[in-house]
């Protein structure tokens, strides 16, 4: 397995970069945390263009070494790199800009080909035209073609949406999805939209003030205490990967959730399917025994295994289902009318039409998770 090493050091002006993590690829990985938290100096860090002491490795090659005198320059590291704002040629047509990519992968070995790229990004009515006759979300698809048309070791995608408006994210999320599972090429993408990252990221890199807190896969950091503090209450709940089991008639799939199934309305799932679930902590409501009568779709037993204070009202309620784990925010007043203490069994209700989740893989021959890839709310 390849993988992504970083121990660096980073220091500009008043404030210092300290950044530790080793993550799995190819995939995504996202850098997460709120502004200022060092997410940018980090990934320029790992392009070089800002100045770093300590160790990157891709793939065991060493980009950084301090300890040895290895300090490769920003053209010897061989990446790709997409910024907020594309930063096109206005002087040349898509086409053009695209053959500057081609250009600097000159003599490089061919991974990726100029029509796959312009297929997998939608590229062909857009070649003629000029920079300025693009919308944003056009923009950053011709901003990925050309950075991928280099044939980068790493492509780097700093805050790529950041720039655009809602409906121009929801235009551009599903073709970083389809480089995700179409290509072998690793990505190490910046946020701090927790929806984007759980739409994209394989690997996902906490950081705060200059600090990387954690690093894990989402579903594994969902449960850390240190993601709670930087998503907020809203955000809070529980990630799952999980594979559609079925579809009924109306629309709801089945999945496999430890020792339980759990039901969502995913019209467009098709068993065998990939979900990537959102269990969020305000849907989740808790009895202390077995409800009967209710219009809920979802009634999982568990054990409740811990209770934490989140303020000085709420309290969010742990419960274990197998091997994973829900969240549940509810009063302190709940906690002392219903007697909740640890190791008691309890059932979680989730609503199937409040489960947020989307299509992230799909078995081979069907269409990819970027075509039909589809949010639930409540």
């Amino acid at each position: 397995m390849s993988m992504l090493e970083v121990d660096i050091s980073v220091s500009r002006g008043s404030f210092h970069l300290q950044a530790n993590f080793a993550a799995p690829l190819p995939g995504v990985v996202s850098l997460y945390g709120p502004s200022g938290a060092g997410k940018s100096t980090l990934i320029n860090a790992i392009a070089g263009l800002v100045a770093a002491t300590g160790t990157i490795r891709l793939d065991k090659v060493a980009w950084l070494d301090s300890a040895r005198g290895v300090d490769l320059p920003t053209e010897r590291r061989r990446i790709g790199y997409v910024f907020q704002d594309a930063r096109l040629f206005p002087h040349l047509d898509v086409r053009g800009n695209l053959a500057y990519g081609e250009h600097r992968a000159r003599e490089a070995t061919q991974v990726v080909k100029r029509d796959e790229i312009i297929a997998l990004l939608g590229l062909q009515p857009l070649l003629a035209r000029r920079v300025h006759q693009l919308s944003g979300g056009e923009r950053q698809r011709v901003a990925l073609g050309r950075a991928l048309l280099a044939q980068p070791r790493l492509l780097l995608l700093d805050e790529p949406l950041a720039s655009i408006d809602a409906a121009r994210r929801e235009e551009v999320l599903p073709y970083l999805e389809r480089l995700r599972d179409g290509f072998a090429i690793p990505m190490l993408h910046v946020s701090h939209q927790y929806e984007e990252v759980l739409r994209l990221a394989t690997h996902v890199v906490l950081l705060r003030d200059g600090r990387t807190l954690a690093a894990d896969t989402p579903a594994r950091l969902s449960r850390e205490p240190t993601l709670r503090t930087l998503v907020g209450q809203e955000g809070v709940g529980a990630v799952f990967d999980v594979e559609v089991g079925r579809v009924d008639p109306s629309g709801l799939a089945t999945v496999r959730l430890g020792t339980a199934e759990l039901r969502l309305s995913q019209p467009s799932a098709r068993p065998g399917d990939r979900l990537r679930l959102h269990v969020l902590a305000r849907d989740v409501i808790i009895a202390t025994e077995p409800p009967r009568g209710l219009s809920v779709r979802n009634v999982v037993a568990g054990t409740l295994i811990g209770l934490v204070e989140e303020s000085a009202e709420d309290v969010l309620a742990l419960v274990a289902i197998g091997e994973e784990q829900l969240s549940a925010r509810i009063t302190r007043a709940a906690v002392v009318e219903l007697g909740l203490a640890v190791g008691m069994p309890v059932w979680a209700l989730v609503k199937a039409a409040s489960l947020r989740g989307h299509v992230y893989t799909r078995p081979s021959g069907q269409p990819s998770a970027g075509d039909r890839a589809e949010s639930i709310g409540p």
